[in-house]
């Protein structure tokens, strides 16, 4: 399994997925859909399945075209209504093949949106998996609160993917990296895996680099969401149980020009 990273728009990542045994791919929210193309092309794949993440036109919105462009091409989505270009609608828990050696696993991680889906990937076995998380979970933060609650985000953030194998790599919607360990800091100021990994962050921005993709296992050490089971990160939020936590650590986020 090889997984190729497509900037798109201005801060946005589409990703391709190479079964590398039959040169088949999946391409994870083509919003650009000619770059995907190209990028396809270019590492001599076909394309076979869209996997979207949900429905924001940052990630749904490439869906129609890329279906001109590659007739036949299956789409996934968490919505046949709601996701554009949706052919076909994943529940938690439903499995799509790629290729020979690629299995992936949809995950219902609803909170930013109601049919976020997160799409966990398992190639051979001596390969890490990977889960493309959308806007559920990014690098050091989450998504914003849209269409759920912090209960949901907690079941998302938490319980699902909190619970996936450590060495998961985890692949996100967008580079926002160096303002969320920034933020981390200023809730986990002695948290020295995160002041390492925004040094990290910021040299690899610096040079053009992603931030992408993190583990399970460091967003477990660096990412204060994921950690709001602490009594200190609660302490520091004032409030003594993770959900009413994790809201009230998403306002200051939402609030915060750092």
């Amino acid at each position: 399994m090889k997984i190729y990273h497509i900037p798109c728009l201005e801060d946005n990542y589409s990703y391709l997925i190479e079964d590398e045994s039959t040169k088949e791919a999946a391409v994870v929210d083509p919003v650009e859909p000619e770059k995907v193309l190209e990028a396809a092309n270019l590492h001599g794949l076909t394309l076979k399945l869209v996997l979207t993440t949900h429905h924001h036109w940052d990630h749904a919105g490439g869906n129609e075209k890329i279906k001109e462009l590659v007739p036949g091409i299956k789409v996934y989505g968490g919505s046949i209504d709601k996701v554009k270009g949706c052919t076909d609608k994943v529940e938690n828990g439903d499995k799509v093949s790629l290729g020979a050696d690629i299995s992936i696993l949809a995950l219902h991680t609803p909170c930013h949106t109601k049919g976020h889906i997160s799409y966990y990937v398992t190639g051979k076995e001596d390969e890490d998996p990977a889960v493309f998380t959308g806007d559920t979970l990014f690098i050091a933060s989450c998504g914003k609160f849209f269409e759920g609650t912090a209960e949901q985000m907690y079941q998302s953030l938490c319980v699902t993917l909190g619970s996936l194998p450590k060495p998961t790599r985890v692949y996100c919607g967008h580079e926002y990296s160096v303002k969320n360990l920034q933020f981390a800091l200023t809730i986990e100021p002695g948290n020295l895996k995160t002041q390492q990994k925004l040094t990290w962050a910021q040299n690899q921005r610096q040079a053009g680099q992603p931030t992408i993709p993190s583990t399970i296992e460091e967003e477990l050490e660096t990412n204060p969401f994921m950690r709001i089971d602490l009594p200190e990160i609660q302490e520091k939020v004032g409030f003594k149980s993770p959900v009413e936590a994790l809201g009230e650590l998403r306002k200051l986020k939402d609030n915060w020009r750092g």
